[in-house]
């Protein structure tokens, strides 16, 4: 069963951590794809200089992002990529968590189809390439995540996970907040290398 919207209608980080371990699932495209998230960054709201929504500045490109918790918000970064968030807290209020790697599990064929690779590494390791390879493109934008063509689901079972957290990746502004969460010790993320480091010093 998806997560609910009461589940998104918490403060922005706690989502955020909440996530790992979750699996968000894609019927887009006509086809089923799965990850399990390991990697997301909280943008915290209209207080927040790297979120699309600092200021409180509603436009087009954002609107979503002003929708009820649990909407999705895709945007196209530097008109290349699209990128998958959920919107958490209240509506109105522009907060969302970008969900940045996943571990691949269904529809692992057509991941691979898609992205072009036979690397499993390469099919989820940021945001432009889960987008790809679970076929998620602006026609998700503002859609619930309660149904289709995109879901999130929690875990199976509940296991207890080693999070991190470092400063957000790609950009300029509050770069040092360390609003990006990943579980310690994934090879899926998209810097392992430096993530499996980093969690030996860097747990929360």
């Amino acid at each position: 069963m998806a997560l609910g919207p009461a589940f998104y209608a918490r403060d922005t980080i706690r989502v955020a951590r909440a996530l790992l371990g979750c699996v968000l699932e894609s019927r887009a495209g006509g086809r089923m794809t799965s990850g399990r998230i390991v990697e997301v960054e909280a943008y915290v709201g209209p207080h927040d200089p790297a979120a699309h929504g600092y200021g409180g500045t509603r436009r087009t490109r954002n609107a979503s992002m002003f929708g009820p918790p649990g909407t999705a918000y895709v945007y196209r970064s530097y008109g290349l990529h699209w990128c998958f968030n959920v919107v958490t807290e209240k509506e109105g209020y522009p907060a969302a968590v970008l969900v940045r790697a996943l571990e691949p599990l269904r529809g692992r064929r057509v991941m691979a189809v898609r992205r072009g690779t036979l690397d499993p590494h390469g099919w989820c390791a940021g945001p432009g390439r889960l987008a790809q390879a679970l076929d998620i493109t602006g026609a998700c934008d503002g859609t619930s995540l309660q149904g289709s063509p995109l879901r999130i689901i929690p875990p199976r079972e509940a296991t207890r996970r080693v999070v991190y957290s470092s400063p957000r990746i790609g950009v300029s502004k509050a770069a040092d907040w360390p609003l990006r969460f990943v579980i310690a010790g994934s090879e899926w993320t998209s810097r392992p290398g430096r993530d499996r480091t980093a969690s030996r010093t860097r747990r929360t």
